[in-house]
């Protein structure tokens, strides 16, 4: 069986305040270390990690250099993982956007805000199709005992938990998804079935190292 752990960055300023981060250089604030941090100290109790997979911008890899100090295994760095580029929109605040942009509101117009591409960035089904293929890929490429731990967005990761579930893309975006949060996904590639053990899991604040 193959374990697949997927979790997110910790805080920004940015995540802070609501803004939209796409692609943006944003650095973590401490709070956001200390959640790397207890973070990690879950991963290295919980399991033996063999490989991670990270997205390549700031925040992710920021975070994945903090967890080494308990995760001890070989990175790739994966563009592929990116949180979605919001092109134009990025550092706006979200609850702006949708007043100034309604059209990109998924809540209100389902498959067609979906569809909307924002200049110089990629719709949230392009996304979709990027995330999909991304972690598709990841299951073919695992070994049959393997765990991967993969470090990548709120975006990402709502997607690929919908993907697994069966959901639409309005239903995935719905779903909560901490910082640091642990999600653990099994794959059995011989049934090419894949179950979700656990999901949005935070770990206990460490005591302070």
């Amino acid at each position: 069986m193959t374990t697949v752990v997927v979790t997110r960055h910790g805080e920004t300023a940015w995540t802070r305040e609501e803004r939209i981060q796409g692609w943006a250089p944003v650095a973590m604030t401490e709070a956001g270390r200390e959640q790397v941090r207890a973070l990690g100290v879950e991963l290295g109790r919980r399991y033996d990690v063999d490989r991670v997979l990270s997205s390549d911008l700031r925040r992710t890899a920021e975070t994945t250099e903090l967890l080494r100090d308990d995760v001890d295994a070989p990175v790739t760095w994966d563009e592929a993982w990116r949180e979605r580029d919001f092109g134009v929109f990025q550092g706006l605040l979200a609850s702006a956007w949708f007043e100034r942009f309604p059209a990109y509101d998924l809540w209100e117009n389902g498959i067609d805000a979906a569809r909307e591409t924002p200049e110089s960035g990629e719709s949230l089904v392009d996304l979709r199709e990027r995330i999909v293929a991304a972690w598709e890929g990841l299951l073919d490429d695992c070994g049959p005992d393997e765990t991967v731990l993969v470090v990548a967005h709120g975006g990402p990761i709502r997607l690929v938990l919908g993907h697994v579930k069966g959901l639409d893309v309005a239903a995935s975006m719905e779903q909560t998804q901490a910082m640091c949060a642990i999600n653990e996904f099994d794959y059995d590639a011989e049934t090419e079935e894949t179950h979700i053990v656990c999901e949005n899991e935070t770990a206990p604040p460490t005591d302070g190292r």
